[in-house]
């Protein structure tokens, strides 16, 4: 039975000297048969008043029976406990009408420091018995940093007096206290990632992105780091952020990049570099890099996979090529929507010549944001559906507006045509943080039949705009379509066949030696792992050797003379194969096993996850494959703008270059860390 129907006519008033809380001063004990009720003499709800039960019930209730009767007085005795600490706080006591009692203070002692969640009815209720000034101050710094706040918000008079009025104990901090908590941040999340790299199983590609300062004076190179961890889930994270001179030589920047990955111990463990090239990262920054590292034997293939590109940054440069040819004809539709809006009669007449010409649409006319190409293709599709309206309201008035001609209405449907696939593939591209390599291979070979296509239209104007697409495309293709052939590759759905399948259709008679160069270089991909799999190996084995020599007094015993054949033994493990062993290698039995089948939803490093105890090696070398930024973007918003230089913000530009660098890491570590939670 429920307590608060529990028929108490028969009860009896208990009272026990054992009741020493100071709460049985405001709760009447009672017993029914066995059961005991503790009946609140403010409000008169029952409670459970069995010793069981203890009290902390029966105080939360008191604190909010209080409250409800609009009293604070004495709350304090009813969560005051633990250990006495030395020294007393003193909390002004605050009435339910917020205005605070100056000649009234409430002496507040034994408080442990500690936030305590009470649940009573369902409700949530925190209690605060004290403040933590480090904790407090250092998530006052971490807020700053993620939503990249200026630290001089600290200083503001407006803060001060919200955190005051918010929590009186807290004590205020300057802009160099901030800062320095900032800096002391980043250095804790700075030690979290170097040892994440340090353990990583496979290796690490990076990409180097230019950003500018809030006035375009100042320039900054932000160095990521991508990778598979050992959950096989793909990573981003930025590693360094600092400022360069335009002025300075590709090889000084070189040499900067250099001394980053080793500070970070990183530079044994490289793959790949992907870098955007734009000043004042030129081409031969990334060459001077890859011949540093090839020089120590540092990268697979003789760096042939090391440099590799954006591949949004060269649909970008084809959709503003596309829209420069025709920005007469654009601009003029882009006033005639403005007169059209211009007013409601204009907007109504527009209405009817759409009507007339059967031209309706449940899109409605719209004008672009010039800094994104993307809005410009949206103003073009639907300005197309009207042309016929567009026609009419010009020979209505002639004098208001000047309409594209018939040839070029024909011309910017075919442009339009081209923004539409650059759209799609550049969505497809962006839709999410997390995209693997093998994602590129089939929408770039997309692009590149269409662009082949679209050089034969019979009309000069299109066909020679495609051409020049063509060249900015075919410097993008030469330079990266080893690294997204192999990706492709390594995706069990494709495997050789999607290469296979689109090579002929680009090369005709030359595909076949093309699709055999791509085959020599996956083999001896494979064989690099494989050779660096089978040291690991031997390595380990010396270690455990090595190991179990010493006593555990630490006394070394002297070698045995097997000891001497351990060269011997890994050469016998490189080249011996075991009796009844399968001599074909993981690379020949994976392509010649059937495709995996296609579906929306299927994980490729989930599969390599679930495979690696079958391909060990290969699994390793998807692994790194796999890891490779063909696109550095950080979001779909970011891929369609004209302007694709990313800003530091005007607050923290102004910051010193270390603490700029401090900011933008640990924001892009507590970011991640908060969506991988």
């Amino acid at each position: 039975m429920i307590i608060n129907e529990m028929d108490l006519s028969d009860a009896v008033i208990v009272k026990s000297g054992r009741l020493k809380s100071v709460v049985w001063n405001d709760f009447d004990r009672v017993r029914k048969g066995e059961i005991y009720i503790a009946i609140c003499r403010h409000c008169k709800k029952r409670l459970s008043g069995s010793s069981a039960s203890g009290t902390s019930h029966l105080r939360n209730h008191l604190i909010r029976c209080r409250r409800r009767s609009g009293s604070t007085n004495g709350v304090a005795q009813y969560f005051v406990r633990g250990k006495k600490k030395e020294g007393r706080v003193e909390v002004t006591n605050v009435d339910n009408g917020h205005e605070e009692r100056k000649d009234e203070v409430l002496s507040v002692v034994d408080v442990r420091y500690e936030h305590e969640h009470i649940r009573e009815d369902g409700d949530v209720a925190v209690v605060s018995a004290g403040l933590d000034q480090r904790r407090s101050r250092f998530d006052l710094a971490r807020m700053i940093i993620l939503h990249g706040y200026p630290l001089t918000m600290v200083e503001d008079v407006g803060f001060r007096v919200f955190i005051r009025n918010l929590q009186p104990l807290f004590e205020l901090v300057a802009f160099e206290r901030v800062e320095s908590d900032c800096m002391e941040i980043y250095a804790k999340e700075k030690h979290k990632i170097f040892e994440a790299l340090d353990k990583l199983p496979g290796k690490i590609s990076i990409s180097v992105d230019v950003w500018s300062g809030s006035d375009d004076s100042d320039e900054f190179l932000c160095l990521v780091a991508h990778y598979i961890d050992e959950t096989w889930e793909l990573k981003k994270r930025v590693l360094n952020f600092f400022m360069v001179d335009p002025s300075h030589s590709g090889e000084m920047l070189a040499e900067v990049i250099i001394t980053c990955l080793m500070e970070w111990d990183i530079d044994r463990k490289l793959f790949s570099m992907a870098s955007s090239h734009s000043p004042p990262f030129g081409e031969n920054v990334a060459n001077k890099i890859r011949d540093r590292l090839s020089q120590n034997k540092f990268l697979y293939c003789n760096g042939k996979l090391f440099d590799v590109s954006c591949a949004v940054n060269v649909i970008n440069q084809m959709a503003q090529d596309s829209l420069q040819t025709c920005c007469d004809t654009i601009n003029r539709i882009r006033e005639s929507i403005r007169y059209v809006k211009s007013s409601e009669s204009i907007h109504e007449r527009f209405n009817q010549w759409t009507v007339e010409t059967g031209a309706e649409s449940e899109k409605n006319l719209c004008i672009d944001d010039s800094t994104r190409w993307d809005t410009t293709f949206t103003m073009l599709e639907i300005a197309l559906e009207r042309k016929s309206a567009f026609s009419l309201m010009e020979e209505g008035e002639p004098d208001s507006v000047s309409c594209p001609s018939d040839l070029e209405w024909e011309r910017l449907e075919t442009i339009v045509g081209f923004l539409k696939v650059f759209v799609e593939v550049t969505s497809a591209f962006t839709k999410s943080n997390g995209l693997t390599a093998n994602m590129y291979f089939p929408e770039v070979c997309d692009i590149h039949l269409r662009l082949i296509e679209w050089s034969k239209n019979p009309d000069d104007f299109i066909s020679s705009l495609a051409v020049n697409m063509r060249k900015k495309f075919d410097d993008f293709w030469d330079k990266n379509n080893l690294v997204l052939a192999i990706a492709t590759i390594l995706d069990p759905r494709f495997k050789m066949k999607l290469v296979e399948y689109y090579y002929p259709l680009f090369y005709d008679v030359s595909s076949s030696e093309l699709v055999e160069d791509i085959s020599e270089c996956i083999k001896a991909l494979y064989n690099e792992h494989s050779v660096g799999s089978l040291l690991a190996s031997s390595d380990q084995s010396l270690d455990w050797q090595n190991h179990h020599h010493h006593h555990s007094n630490g006394v070394v015993h002297v070698k045995e003379p097997d000891d001497r054949l351990i060269e011997f033994d890994r050469y016998i493990n490189n080249t011996t194969t075991t009796p009844g062993q399968d001599s074909k290698s993981e690379l020949e039995k994976y392509l010649e096993e059937p495709l995996f089948p296609r579906n929306s939803d299927f994980d490729i490093l989930n599969w390599w996850k679930v495979h690696t105890p079958r391909y060990p090696i290969l699994s390793m070398m998807a692994r790194n494959v796999l890891a490779v930024p063909m696109s550095n973007l950080s979001s779909e918003e970011d891929a369609f703008e004209t302007c694709r230089r990313r800003r530091v913000s005007e607050t923290w530009c102004s910051l010193r270059p270390s603490t700029v660098q401090a900011l933008m890491c640990a924001q892009d570590w507590i970011r991640s860390e908060l969506e991988s939670s």
